[in-house]
């Protein structure tokens, strides 16, 4: 078995959850820092990043996701959890956790009025993922160890870094859960049983 956890300060837990299912797979959904020793990778949800970071550190949260970016275990972040994962955000003096060597622009796609759907093409899991995108960020510019997997009218909304992998839409939100078990792949071709 392994063990991904979900961080529930905020955004679609109960989705996140329902998209990782599999019978090897033990979904945590994470409230207490100490939840994180017991994880093999960690899921950041979309909601609103600067409401996130208020609570990350509100709760204590901080140094211990810093410190589990640093054990190189797989993080994936959604929306607003590619913000929190970003080295640089535009428009903004200092990032939050910055464990991926990439730039983001937030709500670069308009408000919550200009939220759309659109088919995607990532690679390694296919030429149809259905993409929702509210209030989303860009990936802006991404480093050499950064992969852009997908794509959407030439911005970059997908992307992944050794274990990181983070993208600007909510693939939460359909019933294409092929996102969340690529990203269960990676946790598990890390896993070192015990």
């Amino acid at each position: 078995m392994i063990n991904i956890g979900i961080l529930a300060l905020q955004g679609a837990v109960r989705e996140h959850a329902k998209a990782l299912e599999a019978p090897d797979v033990n979904v945590i959904v994470v409230k207490r820092t100490e939840q994180l020793d017991e994880l093999d990778g960690l899921v950041f949800p979309g909601g609103e990043s600067t409401t996130m970071r208020r609570l990350i550190d509100k709760y204590g949260f901080f140094e211990p996701l810093k410190a589990f970016a640093g054990s190189g275990k797989p993080m994936f972040g959604t929306c607003a959890g590619a913000i929190l994962m970003a080295t640089e955000i535009k428009g903004q003096e200092h990032p939050h956790l910055a464990v991926m060597d990439m730039t983001v622009e937030r709500n670069a796609f308009g408000r919550q009025r200009e939220s759309f759907e659109a088919p995607l093409k990532v690679k390694e899991i296919g030429e149809d993922v259905h993409g929702v995108f509210i209030r989303a960020p860009i990936i802006e510019r991404v480093g050499p160890a950064v992969d852009v997997i997908a794509e959407y009218d030439g911005d970059i909304v997908a992307a992944k870094q050794g274990n990181f992998l983070a993208c600007s839409y909510h693939p939460e939100l359909t019933d294409d859960d092929r996102m969340h078990q690529y990203f269960a792949s990676m946790v598990r071709k890390n896993h070192v049983p015990a």
